[in-house]
């Protein structure tokens, strides 16, 4: 790369150099930072595996292929969630995937899995593309150059196609309901050291659980009365994801999910299946903002491919860039940068390592993403690293904005998915430019959003 090159290369926020040394230990007790992830030192992204040392008990970040491997997979019976975490999903969703182990979690997983296995997210393809088609003539309402919150129409979108997926004819009663009741509890997601003390953190877990169960009542009152109607009507209930999920079947027992484990796996799939994808679409505004040559490859692709009608399932396989595009953009800004913490139940050795029984072992795809020793420029948006010619030989543990080993998330497809049906809907007609005079920062709890949104101006796409 040439030095007027570089010098045209963008500043990307949340890609500033970080720290060469870790925060204090009296940093802990400061108020959270909107994105503590840019808090972690140099080293972590220099070294396969990093030694932590705190009051609370020693651990590592673990960034090599090959040790990610053998916490996610190999020996993941070693390495189960902290108590802390299950808890706090647990809060969160009920006994959903994310707040589940052991052998509730393996059937569920067991009796859920047909329901997005690919035929059956093939089936979806058509309403995400219509819902999609559907709000790019909201945006055309909208006037010349309307100026929008990018992250407010990606979540109502997403929030759409979400409903439709899953509650077919119903989804207009639930798209008000879940939209607020998840907002109220994203926004309630502040945590301190003080929710890891032992008597005191208890306190605030079951205070924000109380909290969060007023927050779904009206929402709860509403799955409840769809999952006993489709209980009731059986083959003539509509063929959404709802309706899957209550009639699935354990197929070695034939055991199926109860009234509250589906209400339970519904919300746990909201947060998966609409809020990640709506933070992955609204950094991908964001970079294509700041890349038009990305964004002239990406239009050529679309009008070779589509030539302006509306994208479909048959589509996807041809829309080789616009999925680089996206797989990039969840690189940079993975929807959920830290998959979680585990613990250690025996000894172990990881990379040269020694773990201790008890140690945390931590794995987060936004170290592994920016990792030097895993890409080269790590903080420079190149779609073209994922062309399928450079994904030969890259380590499977190496990119996982969506897990990874036997809890890979289970709505992978799906939100793959749907991002690229929406791109390339939207992209055809729309080249949303980031307003002027913003400071852009992030905001990670579950996912990671931008502090108080993100302005767009809608530039409309000239005519051929």
């Amino acid at each position: 790369m040439s030095v007027a090159e570089i010098a045209e290369v963008p500043t990307l926020a949340g890609t500033a150099p970080p720290p060469a040394k870790p925060a204090g230990f009296f940093s802990l007790f400061k108020k959270q930072p909107p994105n503590q992830w840019e808090t972690l030192p140099a080293a972590l992204y220099e070294r396969p595996v990093y030694e932590i040392k705190s009051p609370f008990g020693g651990g590592v970040f673990v960034s090599d292929p090959d040790g990610v491997r053998r916490v996610l997979l190999d020996n993941v019976a070693n390495y189960p969630k902290t108590e802390m975490e299950k808890r706090f999903f647990t809060a969160m969703f009920g006994e959903g995937l994310l707040g589940i182990d052991g052998d509730k979690w393996r059937s569920h997983r067991k009796v859920m899995a047909p329901a997005f296995d690919p035929r059956s997210v093939l089936a979806y393809a058509p309403v995400m593309a219509e819902t999609a088609a559907i709000f790019a003539k909201h945006w055309d309402q909208l006037g010349e150059a309307a100026e929008v919150d990018i992250a407010d129409e990606m979540t109502a979108l997403t929030l759409q196609i979400i409903c439709k997926t899953m509650f077919s004819s119903d989804a207009e009663e639930l798209i008000e309901l879940t939209g607020s009741a998840l907002e109220r509890a994203t926004a309630g997601l502040e945590f301190s050291i003080l929710d890891v003390l032992p008597i005191i953190g208890r306190m605030r877990m079951k205070a924000k659980q109380d909290e969060l169960h007023r927050d779904f009542s009206k929402m709860d009152a509403a799955i409840y009365r769809l999952i006993a109607s489709r209980e009731k009507t059986k083959d003539a209930a509509p063929k959404d994801l709802l309706t899957r999920l209550v009639a699935a079947k354990d197929p070695e027992n034939g055991a199926g999910l109860n009234a509250t484990e589906v209400r339970d796996e519904v919300l746990t799939i909201f947060m998966a299946g609409h809020e990640t994808t709506a933070v992955t679409m609204t950094w991908v505004w964001y970079l294509l903002s700041q890349h038009p040559g990305v964004v002239d490859k990406l239009e050529a692709e679309l009008d070779a491919q589509l030539a302006g009608r509306a994208p479909t399932l048959d589509d996807l396989p041809k829309l080789v860039y616009a999925r680089m595009v996206i797989d990039e953009a969840m690189r940079i800004y993975p929807p959920a940068p830290g998959i979680s913490t585990r613990i250690a139940l025996k000894d172990d050795e990881i990379c040269g390592v020694k773990i201790k029984k008890g140690a945390q072992v931590g794995v987060a795809p936004w170290v592994m993403h920016r990792h030097k020793k895993l890409w080269d420029h790590p903080e420079r948006f190149d779609p073209d690293r994922f062309a399928p010619e450079k994904a030969v030989g890259r380590p499977r543990f190496a990119y996982m904005p969506f897990g990874g080993g036997p809890r890979i998330c289970i709505g992978a497809a799906l939100a793959t998915t749907e991002a690229t049906l929406i791109l390339a809907t939207l992209a055809q007609r729309f080249r949303p430019k980031l307003s002027p005079g913003q400071d852009i920062q992030l905001k990670a709890r579950i996912t990671l959003r931008p502090v108080n949104g993100m302005k767009m101006i809608l530039e409309r796409r000239p005519a051929a």
